[in-house]
């Protein structure tokens, strides 16, 4: 559910692993390529999908569907879910490639997809790792983690998408999971911007550090386990992001470290607002709500969203008390 660069790199991963795919477009153009031509115009021009099925009416794309992929924006994801319940089987896993927290609720997607839904959290599975789209439609080799508190949904679900290129780990620690991959976002906009302003690889290399510090505290205040974010939903979605050239916030931060504005931004990432520019205002008040401290998503929520320039952003970071790691 979700024709985006990522949602229609993961369908060609499900059908070469040989289950039958039916993907949803927002746009009728969209689902037609994808239907007729079985490519992705918009988001992965020059790509050849294998057969899958596309439409535009998310009632046949649902209709007798046992795992349903969502991937859409987190910000969008609860609008979307509202349309579509109703149509979505009673035992189907729910699966979220959505990486976020919501604004002004605070609630991970499998809790948003929860409060909508009314499925139980034993239906609700979700995947994280460091899968930039554009290398995965390549076959290059992947790995990710598909966490459920239903360690046998997690195992259809990883089923499902294994191939010779793409291998999928299961884990229990949905909130962990959910934790790396809305976070990363975040740091990976800090890495952008010290990029963008020329700095060099120590620098890269300490954000990633310190930003992985500030995850693990947000994700074991919230309950999660700390090994799993030394896993490939923590450090190896981080790492991923935070220094690939495919990586949509990497850019995005690149540019503003560069001396671009938002606007700038925006049109140099093919129009889109990258993830962590919503996600780091969410993620600093959940942060703020259980007492921890995360000073990386805090300058680049102020860089983002309160004006601060990307030299003060560094320089209060410089400026902060001497302490032992």
């Amino acid at each position: 559910m979700g024709a985006g660069s990522w949602g229609t790199a993961f369908a060609k991963v499900l059908a070469e692993a040989g289950t039958e795919v039916t993907i949803w477009a927002r746009r009728s153009e969209v689902a037609q390529a994808l239907d007729t031509e079985h490519r992705n115009p918009i988001y992965l021009p020059g790509v050849q999908l294998p057969p899958v099925h596309a439409t535009d009416d998310h009632r046949a794309a649902l209709a007798g569907a046992d795992l349903v992929v969502l991937a859409v924006p987190s910000q969008s994801l609860r609008a979307n879910l509202e349309q579509w319940k109703g149509d979505i089987d009673a035992d189907a896993t729910l699966l979220s490639l959505a990486k976020g927290i919501e604004t002004g609720t605070l609630l991970r997607m499998s809790q948003v997809i929860a409060e909508v839904t009314g499925a139980e959290p034993g239906r609700i599975a979700v995947l994280s790792g460091p899968n930039l789209a554009g290398e995965i439609v390549e076959r290059q080799p992947a790995a990710t983690v598909i966490a459920c508190s239903d360690s046998e949904r997690a195992g259809v679900a990883q089923r499902a998408c294994a191939t010779g290129y793409f291998r999928p780990y299961t884990n229990t620690d949905v909130i962990g999971c959910e934790i790396g991959g809305a976070c990363k976002n975040v740091i990976a906009l800090a890495c952008g911007i010290a990029s963008g302003m020329g700095l060099g690889d120590n620098t890269v290399a300490s954000l990633i550090t310190r930003g992985l510090a500030e995850v693990i505290r947000l994700g074991v205040a919230l309950g999660a386990q700390p090994v799993t974010l030394a896993g490939l939903a923590g450090v190896g979605d981080l790492v991923a992001t935070c220094t690939s050239p495919l990586s949509r916030n990497r850019s995005f931060g690149y540019v503003l470290g560069a001396g671009g504005s938002m606007q700038v931004a925006q049109d140099a990432t093919n129009g889109q607002v990258a993830e962590g520019v919503k996600s780091c205002t969410s993620v600093r008040a959940l942060a703020a709500a259980h007492d921890v401290e995360m000073p990386l998503t805090d300058a680049v929520h102020r860089v983002c969203h309160e004006g601060l320039s990307v030299s003060e952003a560094v320089d209060s970071l410089l400026g902060r008390r001497i302490k032992p790691e």
